[in-house]
């Protein structure tokens, strides 16, 4: 059996990771690794689409297993559905309902394209359930994501504070709703200045933001900036928050396993578990609730949460137990 994994942003490797240590452990299959890099628009999927087949036809995978919601999801499944080669989709089955999102378009294309969707939570099976797909194909397997989580987080404990200050929010900011135009970012920035007055606030800052923030001249003194840091680092640093701030999906996961809080800087989520069950709350942009709901959490009084069914550290063994279950 020959099994070929697709990934493309940094978080898709944390996403892999578990699967292919888990085949490595337990199977004789052979597994190929494709990394496209991060794309952000039509043209750039068009040219991954044009990249991956030939990969395919020269490999001949016997499935491929694409991860989360970029582009690169979509472009390779697209691929494989019209070549005739089996597409596993991991975290599948996850909605914002806001087609906005160019991400809630690949996650909807690559569910209906993909013959195994493993979904992270129960909501996921709800949802692909409600959109008529056959039961059949749906495996509820946990979060991969939170395997990866579980196996470093030993080493994340280690890890020094490397200047940071004590008692902090960590902040994470990468949306294009939030930082392509220019008064929506100074809006955030402004918040976090606010902030900054209470709680110190660490702000990691992705490419894409930083760009926008030179751009637009804003100011961002007495923040804590820092380059993106590598996951360990990263982890560690959430594991420690006060609260952390943020606009990205896979950073309410984490933070509702460590529970700590988190506020999201959304309007919607297509992880409802963490705001259900986990320490998540959607803050939206406004200003108010966030400045509320800060207080809360300065004051003693967050959120608590608890962690989702099957977030254990297994996912990955529960896809390759699927996987072994098929007929090649």
């Amino acid at each position: 059996m020959h099994i070929l994994h697709v990934v493309g942003a940094r978080p898709n490797f944390m996403k892999a990771a578990p699967v292919l240590h888990a085949l490595r452990k337990r199977t004789a299959v052979k597994q190929t690794l494709v990394h496209t890099g991060q794309h952000y628009d039509a043209r750039q999927t068009s040219e991954i689409m044009t990249g991956f087949e030939p990969i395919v036809l020269e490999r001949k995978p016997d499935i491929v297993l694409v991860y989360g919601d970029v582009n690169s999801t979509v472009a390779t499944a697209l691929v494989c559905a019209k070549l005739g080669v089996r597409i596993g989709h991991v975290e599948a089955g996850l909605r914002s309902f806001d087609w906005t999102m160019p991400e809630e378009i690949n996650r909807v294309v690559t569910d209906r394209l993909a013959n195994l969707l493993f979904t992270p939570s129960e909501d996921g099976d709800v949802n692909l359930k409600n959109e008529g797909v056959p039961a059949e194909k749906i495996h509820l397997v946990g979060n991969v994501m939170i395997d990866s989580l579980v196996r470093l987080l030993p080493a994340a404990k280690q890890c020094r504070k490397n200047g940071f200050p004590d008692r902090y929010a960590l902040v994470t900011l990468h949306r294009p709703s939030n930082v392509d135009d220019s008064q929506t970012l100074k809006g955030v920035l402004e918040s976090l200045l606010e902030i900054n007055e209470d709680l110190d606030v660490v702000f990691p800052v992705h490419p894409r933001t930083r760009q926008r923030i030179a751009e637009f001249g804003l100011k961002v003194e007495r923040l804590h900036l820092s380059e993106p840091l590598p996951y360990i680092e990263f982890l560690a640093l959430q594991s420690r928050a006060a609260v952390v701030i943020t606009d990205s999906g896979g950073i309410q996961e984490e933070t509702t396993y460590l529970g700590v809080p988190c506020l999201t800087l959304r309007d919607n989520t297509e992880r409802p578990v963490t705001v259900t069950s986990g320490t998540n709350v959607i803050v939206g942009q406004d200003r108010e609730k966030l400045s509320s709901e800060l207080s809360k959490i300065v004051g003693g009084r967050a959120k608590k949460g608890t962690i989702p069914p099957l977030w254990d550290g297994h996912a990955g063994e529960r896809i390759v137990d699927v996987l072994q279950g098929l007929p090649f």
